[in-house]
């Protein structure tokens, strides 16, 4: 693409005449680095070997003896034979990231530039570190040139600022005067989009794509916002396997050479899980893994070329799959994996708390190598969806009917969720006695995974435009009339009911929340026995009992989206119906009593003496109530309540609603049961929710002074919208307040004891506080 010369400490690009309005994309990684420190600002880098510091588009033009590097964009656009283009061109001026003199000239009149400077100081479209780059301390590591691409490596040392921003935005805040200087070793890959644009496909929200978004002012009477899905380019080869085709260009994934030996091969096996779904869309072997060339000097896991599964050495308990995609078609050309060893950790602790009750192998610490093989198959299956361009679909798990995951059969087939996308982890529903295969535990390629890559992958050949092929993808979509596991929701605006994380068999979360419960007082058992080892202390044990009540208030949670919820189903024009219909009353109703009965009623089977007096001093009361002050937080939710008002004021028929004040009244009554007793004797356990509940009561009534809060982001992190609490609602927060004052001072003469009495009476006084507060 270009000649690279490196001479001394000065790197030179020799570009060519046909490379000069080229558009090209720039992604900077880092190769190494140093992990960060307690308290030391990063400035916008990262601490491993792959993670991507940035992204943008850049193109070289020339003037006279100078090349100047722009970055555009194609956030709005227009065809070109339109006479709007014109506008649209004058509203797209490039800003200039650099201008170089030309120093020489070679062949066909090809401008030779010193480049060095931006990897080595501080030009913010380049920099690995945000905050003072020292270019005394920054230097040329390497260049290798490439027919689409160039590679450059560069050690940047700098101080970095305490908030770095992304990449390419402006410089941030001065570096503390006592910060150290960190150094990273970057690498940037610049790679020529491809000559010939792979044609976009129309984004729909009803499969569960990553897009790209453009605005078309050439379309309609007004601007159009277009959006187009992320996805390889894949076209069939002349060869054929049956009824399949083996792709021009396959997927190929590497495995880090770092990567532990042991756990290779499983990661081999979830790249190529996925080749099941790339033959519903009519491809043979489209996805494959391969190890990188042992002695290919050439070869960088950090070119753009090249996708890698990463291996980090890391305590975060995670890992990620982003993706690099032509922004303005929406191509995929890179989709790196980035695994997290600590991962491993999560998973043991999630597959102890939701399947040792099935799983034997699951009650002795540490787990096998090959069930830690097959859980960590299924993280990396899960991040290779999202490198392929899909978004979770946490829809998922709850268009099974409820029942179907006590099945042995149906999950054996079909799975516990119909997406390894979903948040759906393991089956903590099943019973022992369900007889459910070990193997099927653990989620897999689904028949959604099929259904979502077969609606975005599968060639349409009589296509020529995007809008032509919006009939076909139409009529795949509308699949999910009469196959409810085809649907797809990431998160919606009616609140968490059906498109819940961590569950499964949420199709009925109070049936499923009844049988995980049951598993959970036996897992409570297994922690002891697999926690307690000769010679180690009892942190583990500290770990998994926490997980344990985790797990527990997780799926008590659940049971809460059924109030206030609704199905959703999203549906084009070519759809009659509504996307949301809300869940009818007895259900809303019997989840209130589910809550009462099972959650705010003391768990005692999540009290263990036995476990607590081997980890802390105290700490039982509040781990249990802080547990419960989870879920009764998720009751009080702003947007539920303010939708139990909305659906009772819409309502024609107001038998078939919840109306908000039988919530409250519902909820009040529950966690304060104790009053309506002849002799009213409270436990510790209960007189701390109480009090938790009169805490989050006033939160809502006597909220932070604005000035004194930051201000609310318009969306939640799920997307959905965050709308103030209204002025409905604290009216009747303030008469169940009065109403609970009441029966507080009729119970107090009839306190059983003394911790009765005060706690009545501070309730009473605490209450008083809360109506009339003090200014």
């Amino acid at each position: 693409m270009f000649i690279v010369h490196v001479q001394c400490d000065r790197l030179y690009f020799e570009i060519p005449q046909k490379q000069l309005g080229v558009d090209m994309l720039l992604v900077g990684r880092s190769d190494r680095a140093a992990a960060a420190q307690p308290d030391q600002p990063r400035g916008g880098f990262g601490e491993y070997g792959g993670d991507e510091f940035g992204e943008r588009t850049l193109i070289w033009q020339r003037d006279g003896d100078r090349i100047i590097l722009r970055s555009p964009t194609f956030s709005i656009t227009a065809d070109s034979s339109l006479a709007v283009y014109r506008s649209v061109e004058a509203s797209n001026y490039a800003p200039i990231v650099a201008i170089f003199n030309v120093e020489a000239y070679g062949p066909d009149s090809a401008a030779v530039i010193d480049v060095t400077r931006l990897y080595t100081s501080e030009v913010p479209e380049f920099a690995a570190i945000r905050g003072r780059i020292d270019e005394r301390r920054s230097y040329i590591e390497s260049a290798a040139a490439f027919p689409e691409n160039v590679e450059i490596q560069a050690a940047q040392t700098g101080i970095p600022a305490p908030e770095g921003g992304r990449f390419g935005a402006p410089q941030p805040a001065q570096p503390q005067a006592n910060a150290e200087a960190i150094s990273v070793l970057a690498h940037w890959s610049l790679v020529r989009l491809p000559d010939h644009p792979m044609m976009p496909r129309r984004f729909d929200e009803r499969v569960g794509y990553f897009s790209i978004n453009q605005v078309d002012f050439g379309l309609e009477q007004r601007a159009a916002r277009r959006q187009y899905i992320s996805r390889y380019r894949l076209e069939c080869s002349d060869q054929r396997v049956g009824n399949l085709c083996i792709p021009k260009k396959q997927i190929v994934y590497y495995v880090d050479p770092g990567t532990p030996d042991e756990w290779k091969p499983w990661i081999r096996k979830a790249i190529t899980d996925w080749q099941v779904a790339f033959e519903a869309a009519g491809f043979k072997d489209a996805i494959i893994a391969k190890d990188p060339p042992a002695n290919d000097t050439t070869w960088s896991p950090e070119d753009i070329r090249h996708t890698m599964i990463r291996w980090l050495p890391s305590t975060i308990e995670n890992a990620v799959g982003p993706h690099v995609s032509d922004p303005r078609t929406g191509e995929i050309l890179n989709g790196s994996v980035r695994i997290f060893q600590n991962v491993l950790n999560l998973q043991r602790d999630w597959y102890f708390t939701q399947a040792s009750q099935l799983d034997p192998r699951a009650r002795s610490f540490p787990m096998p190598d090959s069930l830690m093989g097959r859980l960590l198959e299924f993280v990396v299956a899960h991040e290779i969806g999202h490198t392929l361009g899909l978004r979770h679909d946490q829809l998922g798990s709850s268009t099974y009917p409820a029942d179907s995951v006590r099945s042995a059969t149906w999950v054996h087939k079909m799975g516990h969720s119909p997406s390894i996308m979903d948040y759906s982890r393991f089956n903590y529903v099943a019973q022992p006695e369900d007889h459910i295969a070990l193997e099927d535990i653990v989620p897999r390629i689904g028949p959604y995974d099929k259904f979502a890559i077969m609606w975005g992958d599968t060639p349409i050949p009589d296509a020529k435009t995007p809008d032509e092929e919006r009939p076909t993808l139409d009529k795949w979509a509308m699949e999910q009339d009469s196959v409810p596991w085809y649907r797809f929701s990431e998160s919606n605006d009616f609140g968490d009911f059906g498109t819940l994380t961590e569950a499964v068999g949420d199709a009925d979360p109070v049936w499923s929340t009844t049988y995980g419960f049951k598993n959970i007082a036996r897992v409570m058992g297994y922690i002891a026995g697999a926690t307690t080892k000769p010679g180690e202390d009892n942190s583990d044990m500290k770990e998994i009992y926490d997980r344990t009540v985790g797990q527990w208030a997780t799926e008590a949670t659940h049971v809460v989206t059924v109030i206030a919820g609704a199905e959703v189903q999203y549906k084009s024009g070519s759809q009659p119906g509504p996307v949301y219909k809300p869940l009818a009353r007895a259900r809303e109703v019997a989840a209130m009593k589910f809550l009462n009965d099972n959650v705010f009623r003391t768990p005692s089977y999540l009290i263990s003496p036995e476990l607590s007096r081997r980890i802390e001093a105290e700490g039982m009361i509040n781990r249990i109530v802080a547990a419960q002050s989870r879920v009764l937080a998720s009751v009080l939710n702003d947007n539920r309540m303010n939708r139990l008002i909305e659906e009772e004021a819409v309502a024609t028929d107001k038998s078939t609603v919840y109306p908000l004040p039988n919530m409250l009244s519902d909820l009040q009554n529950g966690i304060w049961s104790e009053l309506s007793s002849g002799r009213v004797s409270i436990d510790a356990y209960r007189r701390e929710l109480q009090m938790v509940y009169l805490t989050q009561l006033n939160s809502k009534l006597n909220p932070p002074e604005e000035s004194s809060r930051p201000a609310a982001p318009p969306r939640n992190p799920f997307g959905r919208r965050n709308i103030p609490l209204s002025e409905d609602v604290k009216s009747e927060l303030r008469g169940e307040l009065l109403a609970l004052r009441a029966d507080i001072r009729r119970a107090i003469p009839n306190a059983a004891n003394e911790e009765t009495r005060f706690h009545l009476e501070a309730a009473d006084h605490r209450i008083g506080d809360i109506l009339e507060p003090k200014k």
